[in-house]
């Protein structure tokens, strides 16, 4: 990324200001502005997430908020109530007080005299999130919207659940907001007050994975913050930004095709990060793509930003699996609308014994099964791929073992899909709980396997989320599976593969027991998004280099940071453990003289086949360090099941210096509700 000194405007950044909330909490905030805008006033953007902006996004802030106040904006970053350096306690995501405050944190920006009373929303996940949330409540100086990484149902397409199972990344997500919700503020901002602020968070925030997990299907809860409940809502323009590494790509699609205000969609082949600095490559010059959208809708300038295909999309090439990827190859193509026009659906049928014929083969009905092993989904990679640490999913080959196996023959020619893919199965099953977990894989000539999507199924959620049923063993039911959204060419000479398993440990927690599924041949069959080739309308699609502001303090890693993932088959003890390292080290923040320190480590196992022993483990050590102020926080979680419950137990040990200060324990058992 290209650092620009030379802006339009000069920027001046206010390091600490208070934002007063009408109960009397005070949210923490740092301000960029052009000089000169009390005398110009200039619309503003604000970011508004839990993530300390004092320190831990100081980096990211400073490269896009200097950036866009040195291009005439005034940029607000504000930590939510109870995070960072703000009053109060964060008990939950998305929480109504939490939407409430910043909808006055949007009249207080507008307010201000320099800004001109036009404010517009930009952040990535948590932000992109309350983006939409907050734009859905009509706050009238709110006037555009970039939204990255979000989702619009917090049910169907979030971290916590996919396709009504319960997904890994769920512990994982719990416990990332665990530690953070266990740190203090900074003492130089918020004075003698901040030991008692550390002890309110310490005290009140509470254990957010129990009450996640007394959510299994799609209610009130989910409901809470999910725009998809009611789109319209949403009146100001929305940009939805995603990455095909990213968890959050399917919901670009859905507000493109259901919201109706001017929209724009852009999905690359990025991680679970601001394309600027996308990872997988290659990143893009997002910022500027930004500014077109601000100057647009903010400004009232004319930019072009809107002549732009309404959904632009990278167009992945095939490569050879691997756990990461510094560049994905491919190209860039739009769709003028979404639903596309012109795109087709293929059908290939399930054949025996094992594989995909057109749709005008004559296929004859029979049967196949599988109960799958645990140990299909160890090379799964993670649900998202937050920092791009080696975490996707590795040749497939190695997971097809356990699974019913349907493939091609090689490809006369090369097709491209761009869309979501759809598994029709007709089936039965065993057990009154079952899942199903389904991949398409490109198979090269040398038969090396990548996958390209998947999809997974909670079987008692075949007809909805809301009011889930269980499976009567041995009855014949047709059910649908779908495939997260993708964009990919497949070369002449490869082959489809598709896999169906009935685990996927541990990317989604496995069933109560294990099921036996199976699949009718001739009566199943795999739809492809087909997308036609447009070579020339899509050569016109491009973007700059990524460009971004200089930080405002140099960071120096004292130690070295260390992100591995590790399958440990152990086969004396027949117990196989997916080990997660991801540590940050120590770095020091040279200008605020503080030192930071992130470690995050996660276990997930199992013995033989057996599924009572499936056990997810989470350790975190945050800390900081300035002077003579030292801070410390451990957080550990562990989650096991039984056919009947969820057994939780948790550890939060808080340390000043040496010396431990605060420490509390979780032990909760919660029954499962047809997960």
């Amino acid at each position: 990324m290209k650092t620009v000194t030379d802006l339009p405007h000069r920027v001046e950044v206010v390091e600490h200001l208070w934002i007063p909330m009408s109960d009397g909490i005070r949210l923490a905030a740092r301000l960029w502005r052009p000089k000169g805008a009390e005398g110009e006033p200039v619309p503003a953007i604000l970011e508004y997430i839990p993530y300390r902006k004092r320190d831990s996004t100081r980096a990211r802030d400073d490269v896009m908020h200097h950036y866009f106040a040195g291009h005439g904006y005034a940029c607000l970053r504000v930590d939510l109530r109870g995070s960072g350096d703000s009053e109060g306690v964060l008990e939950d995501e998305y929480l109504q007080q939490e939407l409430d405050d910043g909808v006055e944190v949007i009249r207080w920006l507008a307010g201000q005299p320099w800004c001109s009373g036009e404010v517009g929303m930009i952040g990535i996940s948590w932000g992109g999130f309350n983006g939409l949330q907050i734009a859905a409540m009509r706050p009238p100086r709110l006037k555009a919207v970039v939204s990255v990484c979000s989702t619009d149902d917090r049910y169907a397409d979030d971290v916590h659940h996919m396709g009504g199972c319960l997904l890994g990344d769920n512990l994982s997500w719990a416990s990332t907001m665990f530690a953070y919700n266990s740190l203090p503020p900074d003492p130089e901002l918020v004075g003698e007050r901040w030991r008692e602020m550390w002890f309110e968070r310490l005290q009140g925030s509470g254990l957010w994975l129990e009450k996640w997990l007394r959510h299994q299907r799609r209610d009130d809860y989910w409901r809470h913050g999910s725009i998809c409940e009611d789109f319209s809502a949403v009146q100001c323009p929305v940009m939805a930004v995603s990455g095909w590494a990213d968890g959050y790509s399917n919901a670009v699609f859905r507000l493109l095709a259901n919201l109706r205000v001017p929209r724009l969609g852009l999905i690359g082949p990025w991680s679970h990060k601001y394309p600027h600095q996308g990872v997988p490559g290659p990143a893009i010059g997002f910022l500027q793509e930004c500014l077109r959208w601000w100057d647009h809708w903010l400004k009232g300038r004319e930019t072009g930003i809107m002549d732009e295909p309404m959904l632009r999309a990278w167009m992945q090439d095939s490569v050879p699996p691997t756990t990461y990827y510094h560049e994905r190859p491919g190209r860039w193509v739009g769709e003028p609308s979404w639903p596309s026009p012109d795109g087709e659906q293929r059908a290939l049928t399930l054949a025996w014994p094992g594989t995909l014929e057109p749709e005008s083969t004559s296929v004859p009905e029979r049967e196949m099964t599988v109960q799958s092993p645990l140990s299909v989904g160890l090379f799964a990679g993670k649900w998202c791929s937050y920092a791009a640490t080696p975490d996707l999913p590795h040749d497939q080959r190695e997971e097809d073992g356990g699974a019913l196996v349907f493939t091609s023959a090689p490809l006369q020619a090369p097709l491209e899909i761009l869309g979501a893919a759809v598994l029709e199965l007709r089936l039965r099953v065993d057990r009154p709980v079952a899942m199903v977990a389904v991949r398409l894989s490109d198979v090269a000539p040398d038969d090396k396997a990548t996958r390209i999507t998947y999809g997974l199924l909670n079987l008692t959620h075949r007809d909805g989320s809301g009011e889930p049923k269980p499976m009567e063993p041995g009855r014949q039911y047709s059910v649908r599976v779908k495939f997260n959204d993708v964009a990919q060419a497949f070369p002449e000479g490869h082959r489809l593969r598709l896999s169906v398993s009935t685990s996927y440990w541990p990317l989604a927690w496995p069933a109560p027991t294990p099921a036996r599924l199976t699949v009718t041949m001739g009566a199943s069959r795999l739809l492809l998004p087909v997308r036609p080739r447009r070579d020339e309308a899509d050569a016109r699609i491009g973007f700059a280099p990524p460009e971004g502001a200089p930080l405002s303090t140099e960071i120096r890693q004292l130690t070295p940071q260390h992100h591995n993932w590790r399958v440990i088959r152990d086969l004396a003890e027949d117990v196989s453990t997916l080990e997660v390292i991801n540590d940050h080290g120590t770095v020091l923040l040279e200008s605020l003289g503080m030192e930071m320190q992130r470690k995050a480590l996660e276990w997930y196992s199992y013995r033989a086949d057996d599924f009572n022993s499936v056990r997810g483990e989470t350790l975190w050590e945050r800390g900081f360090r300035r002077g003579d102020w030292r801070v410390r926080t451990v957080t550990r979680t562990v989650l096991t099941s039984t056919p009947e419950q969820f057994r939780i137990h948790a550890q939060l040990d808080a340390y000043e210096g040496e010396r431990r200060v605060f420490s509390r324990n979780w032990d909760v058992s919660i029954p499962r509700d047809l997960v």
